[in-house]
């Protein structure tokens, strides 16, 4: 059993559209949140030590209310707060079940984000927002933590300018638990050459420490973008690493001391259109001659989105690589349109995606190219469909451009 929680992307997007529109972001805490859930499901518990009913000591508890520890909890604390909301006018994300949103009016509504027991919310309207925080703090036991601004190991200042949100002590924490508190900084995260390997004959490097680091790295990423190509290329060593990919890992914490200040910065523009950017290199993995696909998303100037994964086929030219990049990045592109709909943002107008590979749009728009697709996976050519649909739109961008 398990709850749905909302997914960082979407908490990017929010807070890029509070940034757009000048709101506050709020947040509540639920006090034992899952004390509140009822059970749908029967479950019985023995008699605590201590606490048994002399006479009756072969009798069990019937739980009508679930309790920390059992596995139904989270989803019964779910289901009753999704009950709550929705009986009081809010309506639920398709695309993202964490998200809310209550309307109005026209003009004004409130945005809900739950994160299992924590809540951010944010409305156009502050009347809105004060009487969500007393019917919630009515409803249920809260914690009223006033203005947004430590959220998931997440720092967020609020002021006038934007918004700006950081992990720079989830950082500093993380390089104090590894000892490089005190490190030789670095000014980029990964050398250019570097190409690292499964059996590259260096000894061998104790795995339970490495996977705590480059755990740690990938929650890191919710903020920092300029590490998630880096970060994904050493967590594909966890179970066969050696020294060198350490050496790796610890290049990689070096560049976040001299940077433990880095975040983003979300500021209100005149326009806020939404466009993305995607990119792939070509056998990049010498273990499998894998490639990897890279797409970057923006609303306006504020980066919302952004990922860096290894591709699950084997791609036999740099169009294909990119084909397959694309595709993965049209699939992003169309749920983010989704979740801004939803947050009253539709997009009109079709979704720029910038490509530095010519064949790559060519496939996309034109089905003679047959010879150069006919041995692409059928999932791959989503992208065909949605470039038909104008939802997407691939534009050529060229590599040297973005140096200038």
């Amino acid at each position: 059993m398990f709850a749905p929680v909302v997914r960082m992307e979407t908490i990017r997007t929010v807070l890029a559209l509070v940034a757009q529109l000048k709101t506050k972001v709020y947040q509540l805490e639920v006090k034992y949140a899952f004390l509140n859930g009822e059970l749908e499901e029967e479950v019985y518990v023995e008699q605590p030590q201590g606490y048994v009913e002399k006479g009756r000591e072969d009798k069990f508890y019937r739980l009508r209310k679930a309790l920390y520890g059992l596995k139904q909890a989270p989803r019964a604390w779910n289901n009753k707060i999704d009950h709550y909301f929705q009986q009081n006018g809010f309506t639920r994300s398709f695309s993202e079940p964490s998200l809310y949103l209550k309307k109005e009016d026209t003009h004004d509504f409130l945005i809900l984000c739950l994160f299992v027991d924590d809540l951010i919310y944010t409305s156009t309207n502050p009347r809105m927002a004060e009487v969500f925080k007393k019917n919630m703090m009515k409803e249920y036991e809260m914690t009223n933590l006033g203005t947004m601004r430590y959220f998931l190991g997440i720092q967020v200042q609020q002021s006038d300018e934007g918004i700006f949100i950081s992990q720079e002590k989830y950082a500093e924490n993380r390089l104090k638990k590894f000892n490089m508190l005190k490190s030789k900084p670095t000014d980029t995260p990964m050398s250019i050459n570097l190409k690292l390997t499964s059996n590259d004959g260096a000894p061998k490097f104790d795995a339970s420490i490495y996977r705590s680091v480059v755990g740690s790295l990938i929650y890191l990423t919710n903020t920092r973008p300029d590490i998630v190509h880096d970060v994904s290329v050493v967590s594909r060593f966890m179970s066969d690493l050696s020294n060198h990919h350490f050496a790796a890992v610890k290049r990689i914490l070096r560049y976040i001391q001299r940077t433990q200040g880095y975040g983003i910065r979300y500021t209100q523009e005149k326009e806020a259109q939404f466009f993305g950017y995607t990119d792939s290199d070509w056998e990049g993995a010498i273990d499998d001659r894998k490639s990897t696909s890279g797409h970057v998303f923006f609303l306006g100037s504020k980066v919302i989105s952004w990922s860096s994964k290894k591709q699950s086929t084997v791609a036999l030219s740099t169009a294909e690589a990119e084909y397959i990049s694309a595709t993965s990045a049209a699939c992003e592109a169309v749920w983010i349109r989704r979740i801004l709909v939803d947050l009253r943002q539709e997009q009109n107008t079709p979704t720029k995606l910038y490509c530095d590979n010519m064949s790559t749009i060519a496939m996309t728009k034109n089905p003679i190219f047959h010879s150069m697709s006919k041995h692409i996976e059928l999932r791959h050519h989503f992208i065909r469909k949605l470039v038909e649909d104008e939802e997407i739109e691939l534009k050529f961008y060229g590599t040297e451009i973005l140096w200038y």
